[in-house]
């Protein structure tokens, strides 16, 4: 049921008492509810609510031995640092979030 014209709500104190009258414009109050919208808008807060909580840890932060693995020369195999590297199962991160 649709009614014509401004919609009008009252206005309360702190108190809880009556004070006044607002008028609402119908165009935006009367329209009919869009329920996929409003779902989307709702997810859409509390994904943004989440952000700024993740962060990855960089080769300077892992907890592991700065320690070369293996010798540089003679092993026949490729040169390595610290297994703390991006390119390691259990290193740093490269570019994760910060």
């Amino acid at each position: 049921m649709r009614r014509e014209g401004p919609l009008r709500v009252p206005v309360y104190s702190m108190e809880g008492a009556v004070v006044g009258e607002v008028e609402l414009p119908p165009k935006i109050f009367q329209a009919p509810i869009n329920t996929a919208l409003m779902h989307q808008a709702l997810v859409r807060q509390l994904a943004n609510a989440r952000q700024g909580t993740h962060k990855t840890k960089s080769r300077g932060e892992v907890n592991r031995t700065k320690a070369k693995w293996y010798r540089q020369k003679g092993t026949g195999r490729a040169r390595h640092g610290s297994r703390n590297a991006p390119i390691f199962v259990g290193g740093g991160i490269a570019h994760g979030p910060k």
